[in-house]
This record gives structure tokens, C-alpha cells and sequence, in this order.
């Protein structure tokens, strides 16, 4: 797969981080632990569809070539996962969310996010928590193409929140009025994530997560 940045050295953003850096109940690791739900998609680049849809002015239906007219961006920051493994100082590279939500020209109705993901994935999002200057659709971690067992080609990147919420082989960004759940938020995850507010489960039977989800 081809690079699908602009040529050119990128904006390089460092996403805020708190002096005490390590959230609660969170370990530090050097490495990159692999978690996800179902089988790792075979995306298709000539295939590959990305789609602006809901409260906006102009939906767009972006193919992989498309990204190429869009800022190239680097974003250093730490990850956070939900199941209590933190990483520090990690260097993805991407196009900046905020250029492709400027393009579609968001409508002031529009509060929260639906964001869609291969293969069938979603996970939701409030608007002000997906329009930060250090969010990505990324496509490059620490210089190198992105595995597809950690998203690639290209998955969302919202570092601020638990990386769940930052969804693998993404296709699709709905603006919406209103918030509904997403896939693990529907089976117990909070609906919004906050590592430092320990925003894990939002209901009483998160052991249900520990089972896999519901059917």
C-alpha cells in the first residue's frame, strides 16, 4: 500500500498529559499488547471506503487516494487500555480528524459520533471528545505502516480516552444529535471512557465483558 500522505515533513502534535501521567489502576508496558474482538479484516485498499454521513453539509465518500489531499500530521502521546496496560511516548502519523470533519462541514446539531470500523464495529463518541488538534485517522506507527492486528491500514486515534474507543480498520465517521451505544458500550463499557475518571463499565454486569459479548 502506497503512503497516502502529502510529501514533506508533518505537523508534529503532542497530546496533553497530566504530571502524574499514569491514570489509576493502570501498569506501564514497553510492549503493544494485541486485543480485539472477532478476526483481524483483510482491507482491500482499491476497496477501501471511508464515509462522512449524518449531520453534516457535505457527506463524503472518501477512497484511499483521497487522503492524499489532506495535512499529513504526526501525533506523539500515551495509550491507555481498558484492561489496565498503559504505553507511553508513542508516535503515530496520519491525517488530522479535524481536517476531515472541516471538510464535511459539521452541522451545529451534531453533539456526538458513531464511528463505524470493518468489520462490522462501532463505538461512539461525544463530538468534543473526537474534535482535538492530536486525534488521527492514523496509518503510521513509529514510522512504519500500521499492522493490521493494530488497525492498519488505518484506524482512529483519540488518546485522551480508553483505546477501545480509538476503533481498529475504521470506514466511517455518522454525526448525530444524540448518543447510542456502540459495540462493547452496548455489552457494558462506559459510554465514555475517561481513563482518569476510571470510566471502565457503565453498568453493574461488566462482568459480562470478561465472557465476551452478548449475542
Amino acid at each position: 500500500m502506497n503512503n497516502p500522505h502529502n510529501p514533506g515533513t508533518p505537523t508534529r502534535v503532542v497530546a496533553p498529559s497530566r504530571p502524574d501521567r499514569l491514570p489509576p489502576g493502570q501498569i506501564v508496558t514497553r510492549k503493544w499488547p494485541v486485543l480485539h474482538y472477532s478476526h483481524v479484516p483483510v482491507i482491500d485498499p482499491a476497496k477501501w471506503r471511508f464515509e462522512v454521513s449524518g449531520l453534516v453539509e457535505r457527506p463524503l465518500t472518501l477512497r484511499w487516494a483521497d487522503l492524499e489531499r489532506f495535512p499529513r500530521q504526526e501525533t506523539v502521546c500515551d495509550i491507555h487500555c481498558v484492561t489496565r496496560w498503559s504505553r507511553y511516548d508513542n508516535v503515530f502519523a496520519g491525517v488530522p480528524v479535524q481536517a476531515i470533519l472541516a471538510e464535511a462541514g459539521v452541522r451545529p446539531e451534531a453533539k456526538f459520533v458513531t464511528v463505524h470500523a470493518a468489520p462490522d464495529y462501532t463505538t461512539n463518541l461525544p463530538l468534543a471528545e473526537l474534535d482535538r488538534p492530536e486525534n488521527l485517522l492514523a496509518t503510521h506507527h513509529s514510522g512504519e505502516p500500521l499492522a493490521a492486528e493494530h488497525g492498519g491500514p488505518i484506524r482512529l486515534l483519540v488518546p485522551h480516552l480508553y483505546f477501545w474507543k480509538s476503533a481498529k480498520w475504521v470506514t466511517g465517521l455518522e454525526l448525530m444529535a444524540e448518543d447510542w451505544p456502540g459495540f462493547w458500550e452496548d455489552n457494558g463499557y462506559h459510554m465514555r471512557g475517561d481513563p482518569w475518571e476510571e470510566e471502565r463499565f457503565g453498568r453493574p454486569d461488566y462482568t459480562r465483558m470478561r465472557r465476551g459479548p452478548r449475542r
